[in-house]
């Protein structure tokens, strides 16, 4: 449930804040007020596009709020999916800052991208745009429309297809790559054949290029090292001032006085382990000396050797493994083709299977389509008779195709008859406007309780309409409160009077500036303002008594509200 909406610094607005309830949240105000910046400024904030001049005082940032409260366990579960926590308190804050032209989100305090925030505002609400009602022109989305209608049973039946589908697919497009002339696959296999032979009589061992590499560095370093050990061994040997032989003259000394004890014993044997780690570290240098003792055909061999590895790596990969993996491919690709007859064969005995598959998955998700299509047309002419489309008729169409897509092997449209005696028609061929306004809330309707979404926003879901078809509406909007948080921005009195929170937009000049204030309206207060609704700008005593009784007719309504 959304729980409230904070607004700075944008547009009209200079500071605002909002607290919603649950059931029918209204906005009403005067043309011209700001309403529309109400769902505008929460549109941004789940991650709409934000347009230039937005920002009231461009020397200061722009800054939105929304909160919202998260029972739902399917909301939570997707929630952790994307690596959201939840607040201690399961609410969810999204914050999102304009500033110099740049926006940053946040959601509980984790930085996250403008798809990310779309994402994560899906799961939480669901908003319906002015201009939202003109999808129902577009088939495509007729049937995502059906598919979530249809719930889990259609979501498993259309995984199920997309997996046998993908397999078809790919085994297809294997299968006309195979599709070469016999010039063509023996000008390849020649190609193999080399590149394979290449490859195995340079006998690579793993690791063998490290090695090289290191043994290649140490030749090319080993004038180096050779004068730098030399130096060394002179310090340390040398006849007269060499550290060896003054650490034997200074054992000799000691060992003079080693009688008299006080701890000179201890000293002797720890210069005593000196002069054996010297004979030790002389002789172990002695040794290295020999091994930097390299001829030229070691340096040569190590050379070519180092060549010819890194020539195979810029051809076949990176690294040794690179280059074995290369080869294994080849000799599987090499084998494919010199019995190609056999594997050709198998792959279309394979690729058929798949097809037999993919089709009888297509054919269970098509029954499941027209299923729920009997069912969905059913709920929809429900849904309509209750928005004033006495003798409507609708029908979900599932018509098969002879092509296969992602989506199956199915064609679903809308058609609609709004008048008695008249035949079905395409949605596109029929809806006006406003029709269309009252189609898309009936449909909204029946897929409420189809998902987990527990907050809906509408827009000027009233355009159009007046007199019983605005109390039909409001009807609906008021049923459909009863299990989901509404949202919505009206200017009808019929629709404003179901409102359980009610809340004014008005706009005042001040300082030489226009700002938008929102205000929540108390019972007196909310009769106050359903007669200007119907009045206008001349409120007499009649004019109050009806909209006073227009609130408790309401009410009697929404006591009856499941």
């Amino acid at each position: 449930m959304l729980l409230s909406l904070s607004v700075k610094n944008l547009a009209l607005i200079e500071n605002a804040e909002v607290s919603f309830g649950k059931g029918l949240n209204v906005f009403t105000g005067e043309t011209g007020a700001g309403k529309s910046l109400v769902v505008g400024s929460m549109n941004l904030a789940l991650g709409g596009r934000v347009k230039s001049g937005m920002v009231r005082d461009e020397k200061q940032p722009a800054e939105i709020e929304i909160v919202f409260s998260v029972d739902n366990a399917g909301c939570i579960e997707k929630l952790k999916e994307m690596d959201i926590p939840l607040e201690e308190d399961g609410n969810v804050i999204i914050r999102r800052r304009i500033s110099d032209g740049r926006t940053t989100a946040r959601v509980n305090g984790r930085t996250v991208t403008g798809s990310e925030l779309r994402e994560i505002s899906s799961i939480l609400i669901d908003v319906h745009a002015q201009s939202e009602h003109q999808s129902l022109l577009y088939e495509k989305q007729h049937m995502l429309f059906l598919d979530k209608f249809a719930g889990e049973e259609g979501r498993k039946a259309l995984e199920a297809y997309r997996e046998k589908y993908e397999k078809w697919r790919k085994l297809s497009g294997d299968l006309k790559s195979m599709d070469r002339d016999e010039k063509v696959r023996k000008r390849e296999a020649d190609l193999l054949e080399f590149e394979i032979n290449e490859i195995l009589e340079a006998a690579i061992k793993p690791g063998e290029d490290a090695e090289l590499e290191d043994r290649f560095y140490l030749m090319n370093n080993s004038r180096k090292i050779t004068e730098a050990l030399s130096e060394v061994v002179s310090d340390l040997s040398s006849e007269n001032e060499g550290a060896a032989v003054k650490i034997t003259r200074a054992l000799r000394t000691l060992s003079g006085v080693t009688e008299y004890g006080g701890g000179v014993t201890g000293l002797f044997n720890q210069l005593n382990e000196i002069d054996s780690l010297m004979t030790d570290l002389k002789r172990d240098m002695e040794a290295y000396f020999s091994e930097l003792d390299f001829s030229p055909e070691e340096y040569n061999s190590v050379t070519e050797r180092l060549d010819l590895l890194n020539n195979l790596k810029k051809k076949y990969g990176g690294s040794l493994e690179d280059i074995a993996a290369s080869l294994s491919e080849r000799q599987d690709r090499l084998e494919l083709l010199m019995n190609y007859d056999e594997h050709l064969n198998m792959l279309k005995a394979e690729t058929e299977e798949a097809g037999k598959a993919m089709e009888k998955a297509a054919a269970e998700l098509t029954n499941v389509r027209k299923s729920a299509a009997l069912i969905m047309g059913s709920s929809m002419e429900e849904g309509l008779q209750s928005l004033n489309f006495d003798e409507s008729r609708f029908e979900v169409c599932v018509e098969e195709e002879d092509s296969y897509s992602p989506d199956g092997h199915d064609r679903v449209y809308f058609t609609i008859s709004t008048n008695l005696g008249e035949s079905l028609k395409p949605l596109k061929d029929v809806a006006s406007g406003g029709e269309l306004s009252r189609i898309m809330l009936a449909l909204k309707t029946v897929l409420a309780d189809m998902d987990d979404i527990g907050t809906m926003i509408f827009d000027e879901i009233d355009t159009g309409i007046s007199g019983r078809t605005a109390q039909k509406v409001s009807e609906s909007l008021l049923k459909l409160s009863g299990s989901h948080q509404v949202i919505l921005i009206t200017h009808l009195p019929q629709i404003a009077a179901m409102a359980d929170n009610h809340y004014l937009i008005e706009k005042r000049a001040e300082d030489g500036r226009t700002r938008t204030e929102i205000k929540s309206l108390n019972r007196d207060e909310m009769i106050s303002e359903l007669s200007r609704m119907l009045s206008g700008a001349s409120i007499t005593d009649k004019v109050m008594e009806n909209a006073r009784e227009m609130k408790e007719l309401a009410d009697k309504k929404k006591a009856l509200r499941k």
